[in-house]
């Protein structure tokens, strides 16, 4: 019995110890607030995008938590799968970089990356198996693309 116990104890412990590890992990989770938005190199510059937009989102939050985020649409999403990876320049926003370059060879990813801020040759990305991803500056600063604009949100 008093074997069972410690056995019982120490499988106690141990989750204990993996739990907080897990949590600490996911550093996206908690509240995030879009703090500003620019024209996305990708837009057309011949076409102005739509300023209603970033009106209706810039100063709302974002929450994402365990099994779902939410917030303002399309922000919102009941059942996110989320994945951390990591992106090149090119991967980034969708492959909207590498689409640029495929029209005109002259186009460097990395430096349009670094001109919204992500610089390195690795962009930590989370994917949330819904339409939206993070591409995190660093584990407070995140930005999304979103209709021709680039969404910088701020962790609250």
């Amino acid at each position: 019995m008093k074997y069972a116990l410690a056995i019982c104890c120490l499988i106690c412990v141990g989750v204990a110890a993996v739990a907080p590890a897990k949590a600490a992990d996911a550093f996206y989770i908690g509240t995030w607030k879009l703090a500003g938005a620019v024209v996305a190199p990708w837009a057309d510059p011949g076409q102005k995008p739509d300023g209603a937009e970033p009106a209706r989102l810039i100063g709302k939050t974002v929450v994402l938590r365990p099994r779902e985020i939410a917030g303002p649409r399309p922000f919102a999403c009941a059942a996110p799968h989320y994945k951390v990876s990591v992106f090149t320049a090119d991967m980034a926003f969708q492959g909207a970089f590498e689409e640029m370059r495929s029209n005109n060879k002259s186009v460097d990813p990395d430096k349009l990356a670094a001109s919204l801020g992500l610089t390195g040759k690795s962009i930590k990305t989370l994917e949330t198996g819904c339409e939206i991803d993070f591409h995190f500056i660093d584990d407070s600063t995140a930005e999304i693309g979103l209709n021709d604009r680039v969404y910088t949100l701020k962790k609250q």
